[in-house]
C-alpha cells in the first residue's frame, strides 16, 4: 500500500505539468483590462466611503498604484502621459473590505446531513482556493479577512500567490484555524484542552504569518481570555463567533470583535444557562425573541461594547438564507455553483416552511440591533459569511450584505461606509484603504449607475482596481462558472 502511495506521489507532478492539464489564464495579469503608469478616469461620480455626499463629474488620477489626484473634471489637470477613459453615468467607490469572508464553502450540506451514517466524523467543508479569490475580486472586494481557517496552509499560500501576482484576488488578512473547545460539530477543527494550549496555539500560528484569530462556539471563558492575551502580545486582534461564552463574558475576556450579531450568538439571556456550555437547539435565538432593542439589557450590552471598543460584524446574508419568502439566489450565483452545490442549496430552500415567521422576526431584530449599535457610536463591520445553506457566495454575498444594511435602515452612503472604511479602520489600514483620497492605494470599484440612489447598482461592476490595476469582473466570474464547491 505504501509503495502504491509513493508511486502516485511520484507521478503526480508529471500529470500536473502535462500539456492541457491547466486550462485558462495562469496568472493575475490575464484578467487585467485597464492598466497604465498613469490612468485618468473622467466624468465619474465619486462615493468616497466616508459617508459624505457623492461628488459629481470628477476626475480621478491613478499613478503607480495610488490615487494621485481627485477633483472636479473642469479644474483637475490630467498628466500628458495619462491613459484617459471617460465614464459618464458611472460611479467610483472604495474597494469593499470584507470582514467575514472565507476561502471555504459548505457545498454538500444536505448530502452530509441526510447520509444514512450521519455526519461522521463531523461536518466537512470544502476549500475553494481557486474560485473564492476570483469571485471576491470580481465583486469589488479588494481586501478581506478570512475570519476562520479550515486549511490554514492553503490560505497562506493563496495570500502569497496573490501578492506575487500569480493569482487574482484581494489583499488578505489571514485568520488562523479556529480556537474551538470540546464538542465541536466540525471534523476539521481542533479542540483546545485548556487555556495553556490556547496561548500556545496563538503563539504558533502567529509565527506562521497569521494576522488574525477567531474563537468559536465551544471555547471556554478561560481559553478565550488566554487566547486574547496571547494575540494582543503579538499586536494582533481576535474576533469570536460564540455560544458557550456570552457577549458580556467575551468583552471581559478582551475580545476585539464579535461576529454575526447577538441575536444568533449571545447566550446571556438563556434561562438556566450553564457557564462554558453552549445551550442546545435554538435556545439563544429563542431567548432573544422576547427582547427589544430598547430593553435595558440590550442597551447595556451596546454601551459595554462601545466602552470597551469591541466591534460587531454584520453577516445578514447567511441568516437571510433561512427566512422563507426572501429573494432566491440570483442567476449569476446559481451559474457559479457546482451541480452538487446548486442542488444542495435548492433542496434546502424548498424545505423552508412558509408558515414559519420566526426566522423573519430574528432577522429584523438583528437588523434593528445593528442599526442601534452603529447609531450609538459602535464600529459595525460587514461580511456575508459564505457558508450556511450554500446560497451565499464569495463576493456576491459581500454586495448583498451592503444591500441588506440598507434594508436594515442605513442610508446607502452609511452602508457603503460600513463595508469599506469601517473595515479598514478595524484592520488599522484606513490610512491606505477604505476611502478615496489622494495618496491612498487605488483599490477601487467602478460601477455603472449610482449606488447612492440605488444600492443595487453596486452589483453593476465594470472594473475593479486593486493597486491601480483594473480587473475585468466578467472574465473573473466566467473563469469560475460551475466551480464553487469544487475548487
Amino acid at each position: 500500500m505504501r509503495a502504491s502511495v509513493r508511486c502516485i506521489l511520484c507521478v503526480l507532478p508529471a500529470i500536473l505539468a502535462a500539456p492541457g492539464f491547466a486550462a485558462g489564464p495562469i496568472d493575475a495579469a490575464a484578467y487585467v483590462v485597464l492598466h497604465a503608469p498613469v490612468l485618468a478616469l473622467r466624468h465619474v461620480e465619486v462615493i468616497d466611503g466616508t459617508g459624505a455626499a457623492p461628488r459629481t463629474d470628477q476626475t480621478l488620477i491613478i499613478q503607480d498604484g495610488r490615487i494621485s489626484a481627485l477633483g472636479p473634471e473642469a479644474s483637475t489637470p490630467i498628466p500628458s502621459d495619462a491613459l484617459v477613459r471617460d465614464y459618464i453615468g458611472h460611479t467610483v467607490l472604495p474597494g469593499l473590505v470584507g470582514m467575514h469572508d472565507h476561502l471555504f464553502y459548505t457545498a454538500s450540506r444536505d448530502t452530509q446531513r441526510n447520509s444514512p451514517a450521519g455526519i461522521e466524523p463531523g461536518f466537512v467543508v470544502n476549500e475553494i482556493p481557486y474560485s473564492a479569490p476570483r469571485l471576491y475580486l470580481a465583486a469589488g472586494v479588494t481586501t478581506l479577512r478570512t475570519t476562520g481557517s479550515i486549511e490554514p496552509y492553503t490560505d497562506l499560500k493563496v495570500r502569497s500567490r496573490i501578492e506575487a501576482g500569480a493569482l487574482p484576488g484581494p489583499h488578505i488578512d489571514v485568520t488562523a484555524p479556529y480556537l474551538e473547545g470540546a464538542g465541536t460539530f466540525f471534523a476539521q477543527m481542533h479542540e483546545l484542552s485548556g487555556p495553556e494550549e490556547a496561548g500556545r496555539f496563538v503563539d504558533y500560528w502567529a509565527a506562521t504569518g497569521m494576522t488574525s484569530f477567531k474563537a468559536y462556539m465551544n471555547i471556554t471563558r478561560a481559553e478565550l481570555a488566554a487566547a486574547a492575551a496571547a494575540a494582543h502580545r503579538h499586536g494582533l486582534k481576535i474576533t469570536a463567533h460564540l455560544c458557550s461564552v456570552s457577549w458580556p463574558e467575551a468583552i471581559a475576556a478582551g475580545v476585539d470583535d464579535l461576529e454575526h450579531g447577538p441575536v444568533y450568538t449571545d447566550s446571556e439571556f438563556v434561562a438556566n444557562r450553564q457557564s462554558d456550555r453552549c445551550p442546545e437547539g435554538g435556545a439563544v435565538s429563542a431567548a432573544w425573541l422576547t427582547r427589544k432593542v430598547s430593553d435595558a439589557g440590550v442597551t447595556g450590552l451596546i454601551h459595554a461594547l462601545i466602552a470597551h471598543h469591541v466591534a460587531v460584524t454584520s453577516t445578514l446574508p447567511v441568516f437571510e438564507l433561512g427566512v422563507p419568502g426572501r429573494p432566491p439566489a440570483q442567476r449569476r450565483t446559481l451559474d457559479a455553483m457546482s451541480v452538487a452545490a446548486r442542488d444542495s442549496y435548492l433542496s434546502f430552500r424548498a424545505s423552508l416552511d412558509p408558515a414559519n415567521a420566526t426566522p423573519a422576526k430574528l432577522l429584523r431584530l438583528e437588523m434593528d440591533f445593528e442599526r442601534a449599535f452603529a447609531a450609538a457610536g459602535g464600529l459595525l463591520l460587514a461580511g456575508p459569511d459564505p457558508t450556511g445553506a450554500g446560497g451565499v457566495l464569495p463576493g456576491f454575498g459581500d454586495q448583498r450584505e451592503i444591500e441588506l444594511l440598507v434594508e436594515a435602515g442605513f442610508t446607502p452612503l452609511e452602508a457603503i461606509e460600513v463595508g469599506t472604511q469601517n473595515g479598514a479602520r478595524f484592520l488599522g489600514r484606513d490610512g491606505d484603504i477604505g476611502s478615496i483620497a489622494a495618496g491612498k492605494h487605488a483599490d477601487l470599484i467602478l460601477v455603472r449607475g449610482n449606488p447612492a440612489a440605488h444600492i443595487e447598482d453596486l452589483e453593476n461592476v465594470v472594473v475593479v482596481f486593486r493597486d491601480g490595476q483594473g480587473y475585468d469582473p466578467a472574465r473573473l466570474v466566467e473563469a469560475v462558472r460551475g466551480q464553487v464547491g469544487i475548487r
